[in-house]
This record gives structure tokens, C-alpha cells and sequence, in this order.
């Protein structure tokens, strides 16, 4: 019986892309080249299977035009918001993500983007870098300690959750908004909140974990942020679309802000110049999931979803 046919849309890990060669017939691109909407069309036309990144958009035009010989969309992600789930499950596409292994990685770097804006890591390391510290004082390069300060989370999902884990390690007095409450042993005595309003108002730090949709694209806006207690920092590790970055932008510029850390913009690649010029943020290139334990594990899960599919079963990450 012949192999299915699986296109690999970016450069994975070896360990990953060898054990894809052994079981599939699978087309590769060695060269990490991003496709263009038309190239990503005429490719899938040409499978059974995609596993693709972020940073293909599967959108109903998309999938109508790559027609019913595609069967299923394999993520390496957790987020799916480049799909249209509605449009592929009206096709018969089958659509999976990579949950629970990317967990650890992402909350490191949440609490990274928190340390960094509130200590001005990147203002000291670009001081350091440019020769330009020649100077120190008591009043040099004061920032802000989390320490024993109200950390939110905003989607207290599997990321959010250990991510508050990390920030109980700080002595911060965990809050949190979700659709719905976590049960008394998931909680941790971390304090739930019904509404997003009433969270921002006890959030110093403010991180958030919640997935794109339609009701809360530009959720923390000019309206939400004038919330946040005065100098309060904003991380955000999920998806740029969450923030309106105009907004945002002004907020740290006017000092109602103390500080960013972002990983995740509206604009990927490239982030946004406007926050880029600001000192007061500190800018990270969407690694969250990118530590090689993780990156191997999320591999191996989308080749788990594909087996189980190939092989007639329900796939265990099926999102569509």
C-alpha cells in the first residue's frame, strides 16, 4: 500500500522530519521558504496531508480552492486561528493542533517578557552593547519588583496555568478571568475573577494566555488598559491580535504603563516599529515554544495526530 502523501510547509527538527520520511511520502522544504497563498494552494493540491505553522493561513478561500483531495491539517501549534475550523469542517478536513507540550517553554518565556520589562532589560542591554554605560547611582536604572505583587491572567488555560505556577515561585498573589472557573484543585487558590474589568483592576502585571477569536480580537485596548492600576506591566505570549497596539503603544508612551513584554504581534515577522521605539518594552521574536525539547515534542504530537488518523482512528488532538 502506498504511503500517504504529507507536505511539511517549514523546516522542522531533524528527529522530526526523519521519522515523517519513514512513514509518509513526504515533501520537504529544506530551504524554510514561506509560501506564497497561491504556492501553498498548488502544494496542497498535490497531498494527502499538511502539516503546516502559524505561519500558513488556511482561510475558507484557501480550503475551498485547494479542493477534496486534502484530508487533514496537522498544526505544529497550539493555536489555530490560521484556520477556518468552520470552512474545513464543512470540506471534511480534519484539523489538529500540538496541545500540552508547549506549556512549560511559553510560561518561561511569559515570565521572561515579565522580568524583562519590569527590571528595563532591554534599555540596560542596549546600553551595555552600545559602550554607552559610562554611569552609576542609586537613582540608575531603577525598575520595578514583582516580587509579592497581583499577577493576572487573562485565559487560564494550560499555559496560563503554569505560568501562574512560575509566577507563585515570585510570592505574587495570583488573579485570573476565564470563560469559566477551574475547579478547586486546578485553582490553587489562585483568586477567580467573573469579569475581565474586574481583574484589570487588581492586575500590576497583567500576562495573557487566551486564544484569538472574534470576541476578543483587540480585547486590551485604550478602554481596558485605562483599568490596569497606574504602572502596571502587560506581557502578552499569546497572539498579537489580543492588543491593540496603537493603544498600547500610547499607554506606555503616556507613563500609564510602566512596561511591555511582548513575544507576539499583530505583524509577524517584523513586530511593530512604533512599539520597537519605545524604551520602555521589551520585544522578543515569537520563541515561546522554541526550546528543542519543545519544539521535538510538538513534532512528534502532529505525526501522532496524522498515524492515528492514517490509521482509521480518532485523532487524540482533533480541533475540527
Amino acid at each position: 500500500m502506498a504511503k500517504p502523501k504529507l507536505l511539511i510547509t517549514r523546516k522542522l527538527r531533524s528527529i522530526v522530519e526523519e521519522r515523517a520520511a519513514r512513514d509518509y511520502d513526504v515533501v520537504l522544504n529544506p530551504e524554510d521558504k514561506v509560501f506564497s497563498t497561491e504556492a501553498l494552494i498548488a502544494a496542497c493540491r498535490e497531498v494527502d496531508a499538511v502539516l503546516p505553522c502559524h505561519s500558513e493561513h488556511f482561510n475558507a478561500d484557501v480550503i475551498k480552492a485547494i479542493g477534496p483531495g486534502l484530508k487533514i491539517i496537522a498544526n505544529h501549534s497550539v493555536g489555530t486561528d490560521h484556520v477556518d475550523l468552520d470552512a474545513a469542517k464543512a470540506a471534511g478536513v480534519f484539523v489538529t493542533n500540538t496541545p500540552d507540550v508547549l506549556s512549560d517553554a511559553t510560561a518561561e518565556i511569559a515570565i521572561l517578557c515579565m522580568l524583562g520589562a519590569a527590571r528595563r532589560g532591554a534599555e540596560g542591554d542596549a546600553m551595555v552593547r552600545s559602550g554607552k554605560w559610562t554611569f552609576w547611582s542609586p537613582d540608575f536604572m531603577v525598575g520595578r519588583q514583582v516580587t509579592a505583587k497581583r499577577f493576572g491572567v487573562l485565559g487560564m488555560g494550560r499555559v496560563g496555568q503554569v505560568t501562574a505556577d512560575r509566577a507563585r515561585g515570585f510570592g505574587m498573589e495570583i488573579h485570573y478571568h476565564n470563560r469559566s472557573r477551574l475547579p478547586e484543585h486546578l485553582e490553587k487558590g489562585a483568586i477567580f475573577h467573573e469579569t475581565l474589568d474586574s481583574l484589570l483592576g487588581v492586575s500590576d502585571v497583567l500576562s495573557l494566555h487566551c486564544p484569538v477569536t472574534a470576541q476578543n480580537t483587540g480585547i486590551i485596548n485604550a478602554r481596558t488598559l485605562a483599568l490596569l492600576p497606574d504602572r502596571a506591566i502587560v506581557v502578552n505570549t499569546a497572539r498579537g491580535a489580543l492588543i491593540d497596539e496603537d493603544a498600547l503603544a500610547a499607554a506606555l508612551a503616556s507613563g500609564k504603563l510602566f512596561a511591555a513584554g511582548l513575544d507576539v504581534f499583530r505583524t509577524e515577522p517584523g513586530g511593530n516599529p512604533a512599539l520597537a521605539a519605545l524604551p520602555n518594552v521589551f520585544l522578543l521574536p515569537h520563541i515561546g515554544s522554541a526550546t528543542e525539547e519543545t519544539r521535538d515534542a510538538m513534532g512528534m504530537r502532529a505525526l501522532d495526530n496524522l498515524d492515528a488518523f492514517f490509521a482509521g482512528k480518532e485523532p487524540g488532538d482533533r480541533v475540527a
